[in-house]
């Protein structure tokens, strides 16, 4: 089997334990599985088109979107940590004061927007992934896929990003299994004829 054939099976596999994630209990370990997948199919495709920037764009990607989530979800887990103690009475005299509601959610908002501004970077490095893809392999989809994604990561803020990021990996699976097992050859272009 070539490198291209397992691409496809690896990242559609991949693509489709991905829309699994949201699978109560297993969902993450089950979408954890997929982007490894998709990580190793991205790879096998980088390496089949000779281009090493393809998969370097994947893995800043990924690195990008799992430091936003650690560390906005750092900040989250450290400002509901205060809220439970605060209002159990831990906190001190006088237990909650609603006036102390800004100070716990301002950073709750932070880290929020920490993981969106991580997940927008991350989706301008996938984007860069697989509009190369696009180019070498000539699966169009993959560009869409990408612009999908971007525009899924910019209004994950308004929550309408959650239904285009679903759309982007539906599309991500056929845009996948999409490929031609054998890599296509770029047409020269036509030679001027002498006059």
């Amino acid at each position: 089997m070539s490198s291209l054939a397992q691409a496809k099976a690896l990242g559609g596999i991949g693509s489709i334990l991905i829309v699994l994630t949201a699978l109560p209990s297993v969902g993450w370990l089950v979408g954890l599985i997929g982007f490894i997948l998709v990580l190793v199919a991205v790879k096998y495709i980088s390496d089949e088109v000779r281009d090493p920037s393809v998969f370097n764009n994947m893995l800043i990607s990924v690195l990008a979107g799992i430091a936003g989530i650690v560390v906005g979800a750092a900040f989250v887990l450290a400002e509901l940590f205060t809220i439970t103690s605060i209002m159990s009475g831990v906190g001190g005299p006088g237990g909650f004061e609603p006036s102390s509601l800004l100070g716990i959610v301002g950073p709750v908002m932070l880290g929020l927007a920490m993981i969106w501004v991580a997940f927008i970077v991350s989706a301008v490095f996938l984007k860069k992934s697989y509009d190369n893809i696009a180019l070498k392999l000539n699966v169009g989809l993959f560009r869409t896929t990408a612009l999908l994604y971007l525009i899924g990561a910019a209004t994950l803020i308004i929550l309408v990003g959650f239904i285009v990021l679903l759309v982007a990996v539906i599309l991500q699976i056929v845009a996948f299994f999409s490929i031609q097992e054998q890599p296509v050859q770029p047409t020269a272009p036509p030679q001027p004829s002498p006059v």
